[in-house]
């Protein structure tokens, strides 16, 4: 499902047009990929990248999202661009550093006060979880001669699970989740490996929101 708000309110968000413009291109490349049509996809996952290397900051990890995706759907000529795609995600962890939290919603007037007093407390949580999804990431993410394109079952499944779990919020939790669940690749062996990632991944993503 795609966001309907307008770019007036996205920009009021904190968002820009190129935040709304990836996420959109990402998720109908998976669509595409869930329609069995790979040529398509392969161009908006290039639309995604020219966006991501045009208006993300090199430790994006949209960015590494864009360059790994681009690596799996390109292998022939991907040798290069595998290199970068590692280097932006060793680089995250500085983007993370930086991450806003959003306030969050309280069921009760004692929580929303503790989350007022201890502000940098919660936002400093909300970074450790997204170091550790990054990590997991990184660290079964392995060669990019160990991952494939999604099949259409496997990339219809990842557009649910992104429908299902994206932030409600137009922030950085959003934009990073986007970055852990819109990638066209899985591991070739089937049981582990990125799989694995991308159900701790998804287990994560509730708790960004």
């Amino acid at each position: 499902m795609h966001e309907t708000r307008t770019l007036a309110e996205l920009v009021t968000a904190g968002w820009s047009e190129a935040d709304l413009q990836w996420e959109k291109l990402a998720e109908a490349a998976l669509a595409a990929l869930a329609e069995g049509q790979v040529e398509p996809a392969r161009e908006l996952y290039a639309q995604a990248l020219r966006v991501a290397r045009t208006e993300f900051p090199p430790n994006d990890p949209r960015l590494a999202a864009s360059l790994s995706n681009q690596a799996v759907v390109q292998p022939v000529s991907s040798g290069r661009i595998e290199a970068s795609a590692a280097q932006a995600w060793a680089s995250c962890g500085r983007w993370i550093d930086t991450m806003t939290a959003p306030r969050t919603a309280r069921s009760s007037l004692f929580h929303l006060r503790m989350e007022r007093l201890h502000r940098p407390a919660y936002e400093e949580r909300w970074r450790m979880k997204a170091r550790d999804m990054l990590e997991t990431l990184r660290r079964d993410h392995g060669a990019m001669d160990s991952l494939e394109l999604l099949d259409r079952d496997a990339a219809a499944q990842r557009l649910l699970q992104w429908d299902r779990e994206r932030p409600a919020g137009m922030n950085d939790p959003r934009k990073f989740m986007a970055a852990m669940i819109l990638l066209g690749f899985r591991r070739k062996a089937q049981g582990a490996g990125m799989g694995q990632v991308h159900t701790q991944a998804h287990t994560g993503a509730t708790s960004l929101q």
